[in-house]
């Protein structure tokens, strides 16, 4: 007897975080509270937390932060079996503001990173195909050519397996030698996927239009299945060879911090896709979970449980907290 698939596996750095503990510049801060970034992880975590099987792959130092992140998703019962270590090099961490609103200054500390050195050779395509869905980020491919090769193998590996693929742009110019480049390898990984989810911004620089239809239509016509655009507060936008529509947001009662609300976003629809739920309901799984992370402070300390997000979806569908 086969057996069983677990649920999704994504790939990607995770850095240990240290967030200011008082507003204002970083250069002045003198306590940090210590937590965990990195989008892929962010996924992970989510879908975990909603209770489906996750798992992460990456590389981590022999140091203490490595230990820490690996800790700290076995705790949150995500697959850590994927990971390996290496003494060679350090794991990555970042430093992050407080904001009393709007988005927090961020700086990195990842060159050379343990993450940053996997390779088309560290693809396991046995602990892969374990897994019936495979989520991507634009952030690997930007790392290193190294992370890039992974990333397209890793692609390969599921596609080739007949498993589905979700890919979000996730933009980020400053990792890119060129902004032509970032355009060309971040698309041609999305028409190689199942599912698309960028925000409104990155369709706008990616397929030259504004209009959500069009940025849809744009991977649509190149064989994806599912795009869902991000139109942050007001909700999402999605489309598929038989229907669309947008989904509204839903209002945060005080925003916090607006990191990882596009990844919780990603964990609630992917979640609910693979639970077999329509598109529209995955969209308003996601939206929903987009907007309980924009009031914790961390990047995915807000995102809920199963039962967090059914109270939650009930609420705003009645009016009626239930407990």
């Amino acid at each position: 007897m086969a057996a069983m698939l677990k649920d999704s596996v994504t790939f990607g750095e995770a850095m240990v975080m240290f967030v200011a503990g008082r507003p204002g510049a970083l250069k002045d801060i003198d306590t940090f509270s210590r937590r965990l970034a990195g989008a892929e992880v962010n996924v992970a975590v989510g879908l975990s937390r909603l209770g489906l099987s996750s798992g992460w792959i990456s590389r981590l130092g022999e140091d203490a932060f490595g230990e820490y992140i690996a800790e700290y998703l076995a705790r949150e019962q995500v697959d850590i079996s994927g990971i390996t270590r290496d003494s060679r090099y350090p794991t990555g961490f970042q430093l992050k503001s407080k904001v009393l609103e709007g988005d927090p200054q961020v700086q990195y500390f990842r060159k050379g990173s343990a993450a940053s050195t996997l390779g088309e050779a560290d693809v396991d395509s046995g602990y892969l195909t374990g897994f019936r869905h495979l989520h991507m980020t634009g952030i690997p491919p930007a790392l290193t050519k190294s992370t890039r090769a992974f990333a397209y193998a890793a692609l390969e590996t599921m596609k080739g397996a007949g498993r589905t693929v979700s890919f979000d742009p996730n933009l980020r110019p400053s990792l890119w030698s060129s902004k032509e480049e970032m355009k060309e390898v971040i698309n041609d990984l999305a028409c190689r996927a199942d599912w698309v989810l960028p925000g409104i911004e990155e369709g706008e620089f990616l397929t030259g239009s504004r209009d959500p239809k069009e940025i849809a239509g744009f991977y649509l016509n190149r064989g994806v299945t599912i795009v869902a655009v991000k139109l942050g507060p007001e909700g999402a936008y999605f489309r598929t060879p038989s229907e669309e529509g947008t989904v509204q947001g839903f209002k945060a009662e005080k925003v916090v911090d607006t990191v990882g609300a596009g990844d919780g976003f990603a964990a609630g629809l992917i979640g609910g896709l693979l639970d077999g739920l329509s598109a529209a309901e995955a969209v308003r799984q996601g939206n929903a979970i987009g907007s309980l992370a924009v009031q914790s402070a961390g990047d995915h300390d807000g995102y809920p449980t199963k039962e967090e997000l059914k109270t939650y979806l009930h609420y705003h569908l009645t009016g009626v907290r239930t407990r």
